[in-house]
């Protein structure tokens, strides 16, 4: 069969625009995603719920390695964001209170002045390596991309045939109506006398 050859059972997901969003293939519903074929002979738009529905289509075990992977590398950045901003507010916290200190105590001995001052650097030092620790640990788990879901999809046998089906019939129609614009696809009326 022609037309097997022609569209192969790889599909592209691909977002539009919202405001270009048209109706899901299977439910009708206004949707931005499109599934397209590598060779843009096909195309449908089709809701993302059905995407995730096995009895529809199946994602390229890749590309599920691949986006199970890139959803781990979101989740550890926001693991590392919030050690950041841990440090931070401890950092934040500690100076306001040496300023408290400096502010009760007035002038003191240089010497305590001193001690506290490499003490505050001490903690400062610690917290700082206990901050790289945490997020060395963090990053080292870390090894792919960020995005969303699979982007490639292979259809089950009978909407893949749907859509064979579907494209065949465009060239059926578009031959007949063809057909029906030439002239001499009709026979001549009779010349006889009546």
């Amino acid at each position: 069969m022609a037309s097997n050859a022609a569209l192969p059972n790889i599909w592209h997901h691909r977002k539009v625009a919202d405001n270009a969003a048209k109706a899901c293939w299977i439910c009708f519903k206004p949707s931005s995603s499109v599934l397209i074929t590598p060779d843009n002979k096909d195309f449908f738009y089709i809701c993302t719920g059905h995407l995730k529905d096995r009895g529809f289509a199946i994602p390229d075990a890749d590309e599920a390695a691949a986006a199970a992977a890139r959803e781990k590398k979101v989740e550890l950045d926001k693991e590392i964001e919030a050690v950041k901003k841990e440090y931070d507010e401890k950092m934040r916290k500690r100076a306001e209170n040496r300023k408290e200190k400096k502010k009760k105590e007035g002038k003191g001995s240089k010497d305590e002045e001193k001690k506290e001052e490499k003490k505050d650097e001490d903690e400062e030092k610690k917290d700082e390596e206990e901050k790289d620790a945490k997020i060395e640990a963090l990053s080292s788990k870390e090894d792919v991309m960020s995005d969303d879901g699979p982007r490639i999809f292979s259809l089950q046998k009978i909407f893949y045939q749907q859509r064979l089906d579907r494209i065949r019939n465009a060239e059926v129609a578009k031959r007949n109506r063809e057909r029906l614009k030439n002239p001499t696809a009709f026979p001549s009326a009779p010349k006889g006398d009546p």
